[in-house]
């Protein structure tokens, strides 16, 4: 495309109008050096950035961790690469803040390792990487949750419930009249040392359109939602317009603040808050707690009252978090 070569690009001939150019114009002021991709195929956008910040600080091997860790977890894949041997992108070798987006994301990675579906058109994919250094990292996904919200559906006084809620600690879901939901996002945080400081990839799928096929959403365990159901004819394109700047804002409050910036406007679309629920350790899938969701810590962390009346705190990126079956 033609304008800023270097800040803005698209990668391959597209039938989707980006306007990657004037994107980075809005983001450049608050993310210096930033620049704005656009492919038409990767296998995981968190992937790509993830491989530029290592070898940006000389380590192919530099462990990634999750948020509130800050330690091995486990060696991910090898980047991906397209059909001539390199890395998508501009740069094989990059420590500058980056936004990536790719129309159809063919390996998508979710939280704990799992598989996220997207069809091309539907789903918007994109991964944001930058330098950060916050006194806690604990509740970043949360933050980012609630800067995505907060976006497609801007809260209003008048309305005690949202259609978009927050299922700790990454999932965004949208929520029907008779109370039950369906996935709307997810988010994925994974950090890389990178010299003396962090390395934050934070990866975003969102579902915007109806899936091409009625039977597919059928077939995902949390249902479908899409945010054409709140915002009629909303294409990824203007979907990506309509949050990015917003995110880039809540990261930066987040480096100053810490997540007792969002916990009031996270508490309103709180999904589990005063349900039962099941957290189950990944580390040891025989340690289990259950009990009823009483919202989270100024951290972050999830509070569950045991049949004990024991509150436990559930930090995150150490659980996954499932409703519990209603009794009876």
């Amino acid at each position: 495309m033609n304008g800023l070569p270097g800040h803005a690009e698209l990668h391959a001939p597209s039938p989707l109008q980006w306007e990657a150019e004037a994107l980075w114009q809005r983001l450049e002021p608050y993310l210096p050096g930033i620049s704005v991709e656009v492919v038409a195929t990767a296998e995981s956008t968190n992937t790509l950035l993830l491989e530029r910040a290592r070898l940006g600080g000389g380590r192919h091997d530099a462990p990634i961790t999750t948020p509130g860790e800050l330690e091995a977890m486990r060696r991910r894949g090898a980047a991906s690469r397209d059909a001539g041997g390199g890395p998508y992108g501009r740069r094989s070798d990059d420590t500058q803040p980056c936004l990536l987006v790719a129309e159809h994301q063919t390996f998508g990675r979710g939280r704990l390792g799992r598989s996220w579906y997207s069809a091309p058109g539907a789903s918007l994919t994109f991964s944001i990487g930058l330098p950060m250094a916050p006194r806690d990292w604990s509740g970043l996904s949360l933050a980012v949750g609630v800067a995505l919200a907060d976006t497609l559906e801007p809260p209003e006084p008048d309305v005690s419930a949202p259609r978009i809620a927050l299922k700790w600690p990454n999932d965004l879901w949208l929520v029907d009249a008779d109370g039950k939901g369906r996935k709307l996002g997810g988010v994925l945080i994974e950090t890389v040392a990178v010299g003396g400081r962090r390395m934050v990839v934070v990866g975003v799928g969102l579902n915007v359109a109806p899936l091409p096929t009625a039977g597919a959403a059928r077939e995902l365990a949390h249902g479908y939602a899409c945010a054409q159901e709140l915002i009629p004819g909303l294409q990824a394109p203007a979907a990506l317009h309509r949050v990015a700047l917003p995110l880039v804002r809540a990261l930066l409050q987040f480096e100053r603040e810490g997540f007792a910036g969002f916990a009031l406007a996270y508490a309103r679309r709180d999904l589990l808050r005063g349900r039962p629920v099941v957290a189950t350790d990944a580390a040891r899938p025989d340690a289990s707690c259950s009990g009823t969701a009483e919202g989270v810590t100024l951290q972050g962390a999830l509070r569950v009252r045991g049949a004990d009346g024991v509150v436990r705190e559930i930090i995150s990126g150490e659980v996954s978090v499932r409703l519990a079956e209603p009794p009876g």
